[in-house]
């Protein structure tokens, strides 16, 4: 039976015909869901934490991100991104159109 996590919570603050800027919100094991990205993104932490990479194939990775320290991904990665936390975790997206 699979895993049921706590959804991931999204604030879409910006969307226009050039970019789509949401906060991401993740309660301790929250988890976005598998999805795959239609656009090139930036992703930007707002503190400290690890996040849980669950990619293709059944492959795990770990990030470790730092507040205010942004990062960069190509359009068509596909992943579940959980809270390795036992705290919330809190980044903006920010997709180029």
């Amino acid at each position: 039976m699979p895993e049921t996590r706590p959804a991931a919570v999204p604030t879409v603050f910006i969307d226009n015909n050039r970019v789509r800027v949401t906060e991401w919100r993740f309660a301790p094991g929250a988890a976005t869901g598998w999805h795959t990205h239609g656009m090139d993104y930036v992703v930007t932490p707002m503190l400290d934490g690890k996040l849980r990479l669950e990619l293709p194939g059944g492959e795990v990775a770990e990030a470790e991100l730092k507040a205010g320290i942004p990062y960069y991904r190509a359009a068509g990665v596909e992943h579940d991104v959980i809270n390795a936390n036992d705290y919330e975790f809190v980044f903006v997206e920010t997709e180029l159109k």
